[in-house]
């Protein structure tokens, strides 16, 4: 095994297992809640680093062998403001309707916690919606999709027939950049790219 990986998301282990790497998931809960006057590219960077971190310090709790810890974090802004994961179907509603006929910005940060530095990479993509009718978007929600998915949304299901143009990282806006995690690991000596 080459490190752990601090996610409890299905989608990241699937490509992460693309890049070449064996894995292990760990648990790492940290409080997401956006501090005071915190820019949406700090915030994403600060949870990816405090999540490695808290992979880390499980490890140590758990006595685990001594690897590096992955960690990943996603979140969707639509005019400077964060669109986390929906509360319920009311708040995921909300966000597609403010999110139809519009383009907004995904971030997805990377933290590598090896020894006891951690190193973060940062994804930005945009991606344009089409304007969604009332009956779309109720239809989506129903669908209980949107639930546990930043923005209320995942391009790589359903979600994904609301898409009109990307630039960036279809795999970032799934929640796991692979070119970056791959160079990331590869500056570690992990992965296809090592």
């Amino acid at each position: 095994m080459d490190l752990y990986l601090a996610s409890t998301s299905p989608r990241r282990r699937e490509l992460l297992a693309q890049v070449g790497v064996t894995f292990e998931r760990i648990t790492s809960e940290v409080d997401e809640t956006p501090l005071p006057d915190e820019g949406p590219r700090n915030y994403v960077l600060r949870l990816a680093r405090a999540k490695a971190g808290a992979g880390r310090v499980a490890m140590y709790k758990q006595g685990l062998p001594m690897r590096p810890v992955l960690a990943a974090d996603t979140t969707v802004v639509l005019g400077g403001r964060i669109l986390g994961k929906p509360e319920d179907a009311e708040d995921a509603a909300r966000m597609l309707r403010a999110l139809s006929g519009s383009t907004h910005l995904v971030l997805t940060a990377l933290g590598l916690a090896v020894g006891n530095e951690v190193e973060t990479v940062l994804s930005e993509s945009r991606v344009q919606f089409a304007a969604l009718t009332d009956s779309q978007i109720a239809d989506y929600v129903a669908s209980g999709e949107p639930m546990d998915k930043a923005g209320a949304y995942g391009i790589q299901g359903r979600g994904g027939l609301f898409v009109t143009r990307l630039e960036g990282s279809f795999t970032g806006v799934v929640g796991l950049p692979l070119h970056e995690t791959a160079a990331l690991l590869a500056r570690h000596g992990l992965g296809w790219l090592a």
